[in-house]
């Protein structure tokens, strides 16, 4: 990340647009069961309203720095940082009673990696398990937040085809506002 966006991602500004409203919205409803995936959580403020909220969460976060600093604060019991890529989990299959993914994914530098990122989570995610996120949609102010950064947009309309063609099935993807949310599941029963 640039310098601005890693400034903004650690503000209070975004701390609280995060606790108010992107993760109540975006989770609303949605059963993450107790050992949850949080993949990409930058300096924790998603993992600081999610912890709260499960049993047990596992943080991935392919920054050693933000892994390394995240570790040091992660608030006691039931939170697991590690340091490694979404995109070739260091995780066994099926461990995982849901992930998230909130506002990471236009990070990943191409729409194949992203890809890849939703079969491992596919793979790490017991049967019935769920996968929820939300993410930007595309605006002029993104791509300028976003000079020297990584900015692949998702495309919501496409995000329910990239996701099914993985295996995840009950795929729902809404937008509101200036981002879109999106709730599929692995097939089975947990």
């Amino acid at each position: 990340m640039n310098r601005l966006h890693r400034w903004y991602c650690q503000s209070d500004h975004w701390r609280k647009k995060l606790e108010n409203e992107i993760l109540p919205w975006c989770l609303d409803g949605v059963d993450l069961g107790e050992t949850v995936l949080e993949l990409g959580p930058g300096p924790g403020l998603t993992t600081q309203w999610l912890h709260r909220r499960c049993q047990s969460l596992t943080c991935l976060e392919v920054d050693v720095d933000s892994a390394t600093s995240l570790a040091r604060r992660a608030w006691g019991n039931g939170v697991t940082v590690l340091c490694g890529d979404a995109t070739a989990m260091p995780c066994r299959g099926e461990v995982f009673s849901g992930a998230v993914a909130m506002t990471m994914l236009h990070h990943v530098p191409s729409a194949t990696l992203q890809d890849k990122l939703f079969r491992e989570v596919w793979r790490v995610l017991r049967p019935g398990g769920a996968f929820a996120g939300s993410d930007s949609l595309s605006s002029w102010f993104m791509r300028i937040f976003h000079i020297r950064d990584t900015l692949v947009i998702v495309q919501p309309e496409t995000l329910r085809t990239r996701l099914e063609s993985v295996g995840f099935a009950d795929v729902r993807v809404d937008t509101g506002g200036d981002r879109f949310r999106f709730i599929a599941r692995r097939p089975g029963r947990i």
